[in-house]
């Protein structure tokens, strides 16, 4: 089996790295950072969208796996502690696949040139620098509601916990094949109107976000941003990929919601 291993860069992470390149080295896996098949993080959920982003076009070649030495490992569920158990399971045991649903975005330009595509693992975020976002939604090729606020947040199953949770939206279980759209301080007066609850797409329904007004807009995939100009629409559908986690034990998705988000301490 080939791996490869990202790390945070700070000390501890990187002395983490070092260690399991070692022994799984000694165990006769081959490191290979173009094509592994497991791809280790060592940090925090950002060093994983990091890891996602890298092998974004191998997926259904590359499973992912986390080891967490940052503040919050949503998506990292091994500790340093535990770092020669899961040396010895990488190396002596199949692990096994779960897969999780992901979020297509297709930007397109004003102009007919070529759009530009996408695939988040937690979720897009659509906003300006000039004013508000006005777009007419469209949803499943009917117009839903003219938008008009601070900015749209789209989001995957797994990245509900995300940005999306802070925005008021909906926990889901990431065997639900949708996505979520969460608004950003949308207005709301007797002249402009929007539904104000964060909504859930299944798999077969796709929205299309069409801007009325000359903005740039900042749309981020994840950690990535950009700027764009001259915006004819912007596409987000769940995507007919998925990523890939090995599990060499369970972890249920309300257990890591728990223990990310609930406290013990004060439980009877």
């Amino acid at each position: 089996m080939k791996f490869s291993i990202l790390s945070k860069g700070d000390q501890k992470s990187n002395e983490i790295r070092s260690k399991i390149k070692n022994y799984l080295t000694e165990f006769k896996l081959e490191y290979s950072e173009e094509e592994p098949d497991l791809a280790i993080s060592v940090g925090g959920d950002g060093t994983l969208l990091e890891a996602f982003h890298t092998y974004v076009h191998r997926l259904d070649k590359t499973a992912f796996i986390g080891i967490h030495t940052g503040h919050l490992g949503f998506y990292a569920d091994w500790m340093p502690e535990e770092l020669e158990k899961l040396i010895i399971e990488i190396a002596k045991t199949p692990f096994q696949v779960v897969e999780y649903p992901l979020l297509e975005v297709i930007i397109r330009p004003q102009d007919g040139a070529e759009e530009d595509s996408y695939l988040a693992l937690n979720e897009c975020t659509i906003k300006t620098s000039e004013g508000s976002v006005v777009f007419d939604i469209e949803i499943k090729g009917d117009h839903f509601e003219t938008f008009r606020g601070d900015g749209l947040c789209i989001s995957t199953p797994s990245g509900s916990t995300a940005y999306n949770k802070a925005l008021g939206g909906a926990i889901l279980h990431p065997s639900l094949e949708a996505i979520q759209i969460a608004e950003m301080a949308s207005i709301n007066n007797r002249v402009f109107r929007t539904i104000g609850s964060p909504l859930i797409l299944p798999s077969h329904h796709t929205c299309l976000l069409k801007p009325l007004n000359d903005r740039s807009f900042l749309i981020t995939i994840d950690h990535i941003t950009r700027t764009y100009k001259d915006v004819k629409s912007i596409q987000c559908r769940v995507s007919s990929e998925k990523v890939r986690f090995a599990r060499f034990r369970p972890f249920p998705f309300w257990k890591r919601v728990h223990d990310s988000f609930v406290s013990d301490e004060y439980s009877h």
